[in-house]
């Protein structure tokens, strides 16, 4: 499905740890901040086909967060995770990539289409915004930040 979706944007964060390191800070910071108290009432609000945390932890394909369900889980290479609400279908994709000795780049590539005119509605409110740049940049930011203590640590 995501391939399907129209793009959106794509945002990206050099990491000064390992690729092995970068790949658990973002399995570990996505469920913890995508499983908070906040984004289940959100997810119940939009209608989101997902609503609860649910499935293998740590995140692999087939587990959920509020508005979310991973379908593609490679590890140290790519995160899929797609949704559903009713103003959007959506996915969210992240991608790992070494980036010269104990850094790596994670990238986050997001796509959605919003039908009809509630869905171009919430496109204006979410994207036109900027909120949709903002919250992709500090899930960016907390997944960077959990890499590189876990690259001191080892």
């Amino acid at each position: 499905m995501p391939a399907t979706l129209p793009r959106i944007d794509e945002h990206a964060r050099t990491v000064a740890a390992g690729v092995d390191d970068a790949w658990a800070a973002l399995l570990a910071s996505l469920d913890r901040d995508l499983s908070r108290g906040r984004a289940g009432r959100l997810a119940r609000l939009l209608g989101c086909t997902d609503r609860a945390a649910t499935g293998p932890r740590p995140l692999a394909e087939g587990s959920t967060t509020p508005g979310f369900r991973v379908t593609a889980a490679v590890p140290g290479s790519h995160l899929e995770l797609t949704g559903r609400h009713r103003f959007a279908t959506y996915a969210l994709t992240f991608r790992i990539d070494p980036d010269g000795p104990g850094r790596s780049r994670v990238r986050a590539e997001s796509r959605a289409d919003f039908p009809g005119v509630t869905g171009g509605a919430y496109r204006l409110l979410v994207v036109g915004t900027r909120g949709h740049v903002l919250a992709v940049r500090r899930m960016l930011a907390a997944i960077a930040a959990e890499a590189e203590r876990r690259g001191r640590r080892t």
